[in-house]
């Protein structure tokens, strides 16, 4: 329900993007869109794979995992603050891109890593156009979400769960809100070449989650 809210969230943010991508492929038109849309297939390969391989040991690492969270925080940093300051370039999103940003995906699936600060600090290393970058990043993970929502779904049928309807209605509620303003601010961020600050707070947060494993 969560996933929910935040993939939602993003859907409305980014609505006039996805609207142009499906009208494009509701033409069955190969243009820009249609191509973008293929991009993102591609991209979704390497989450698709780890996630379906190795379920169970990605579990494990949820749990009782401090240090690890804060190096993985540490890490983040490195990338976001070193990619602050390339400068901005025209480049598209090219099918090999999308699939090295798919295996960043991936690998962000390793808790601290921030996933859409990695892939947009990837892209920009790879010389792609900020708004680009932003945007391909926010849409690349749509699919992989409702992927996920359904495949939990299917789960949840199989076992008997008492479902709270108040309490998955707030949290739905508040991924949605907390998203948009989230998804809204990385793209300003990216746009204003701010990513140093959000650099901050993950090694503040990174060295407190080290700490804290230890002692």
């Amino acid at each position: 329900v969560l996933h929910l809210g935040t993939a939602l969230s993003t859907i409305f943010v980014f609505k006039k993007e996805i609207f142009e991508i499906l009208s494009s492929l509701l033409k069955f038109k190969i243009d820009y869109n249609t191509l973008f849309a293929l991009k993102i297939i591609v991209s979704m390969i390497p989450a698709v794979t780890v996630g379906i391989l190795f379920q169970q040991k990605i579990k494990t690492l949820f749990t009782n995992n401090l240090i690890l969270v804060g190096i993985m925080f540490l890490i983040t940093a490195l990338i976001l603050y070193f990619a602050n300051d390339i400068k901005n370039k025209v480049k598209m999103v090219s099918f090999k891109n999308a699939f090295i940003l798919g295996v960043i995906q991936a690998i962000a699936i390793l808790p601290g890593i921030s996933r859409s600060g990695s892939t947009i600090s990837v892209a920009l290393f790879l010389g792609i156009d900020r708004q680009k970058a932003t945007q391909f990043s926010f849409l690349m993970v749509l699919p992989v979400i409702f992927g996920s929502i359904f495949k939990i779904f299917l789960d949840i049928k199989k076992t008997s769960v008492d479902i709270n309807y108040l309490s998955l209605g707030l949290g739905f509620l508040t991924a949605f809100i907390s998203g948009i303003f989230a998804c809204k601010w990385m793209v300003a961020l990216v746009r204003e070449r701010k990513l140093k600050n959000f650099s901050y707070y993950c090694i503040f947060i990174g060295i407190i989650s080290i700490f804290y494993g230890f002692f």
